[in-house]
């Protein structure tokens, strides 16, 4: 299942002023209902230079394509990294399985 981006600053603010919270030791999700699933980065310059930010990204999209199958609907994501002095696949991983069982255990 592929996922489509993000790439609008009036779809940003419509998601985070709209969206649920979910929350993880690395990550914080906020989703929103849509019909088809899209997926949105949101970092600062706290992270690093740009070379270390496009790493984050790229870590950041690969653990949520390899977990997607895990939602059972369609959301508007915009993920949150924290801030760490290290980040890994795993860590990410790990986080986006943390927030994706709080979100399926809401519709419940």
């Amino acid at each position: 299942m592929n996922y489509l981006r993000i790439k609008k600053n009036r779809e940003f603010l419509k998601i985070f002023k709209r969206g649920i919270r979910v929350h993880s030791p690395a990550l914080s999700l906020i989703l929103f209902p849509s019909g088809t699933m899209r997926m949105g980065i949101a970092l600062s310059k706290k992270h690093g230079k740009a070379v270390e930010r496009n790493r984050i990204k790229r870590l950041i999209r690969e653990s949520f394509n390899k977990n997607l199958h895990m939602l059972q609907k369609n959301w508007a994501v915009v993920v949150l990294p924290r801030v760490a002095d290290g980040y890994s696949f795993k860590t990410f991983e790990k986080s986006f399985i943390i927030c994706f069982k709080k979100v399926n255990g809401w519709g419940k």
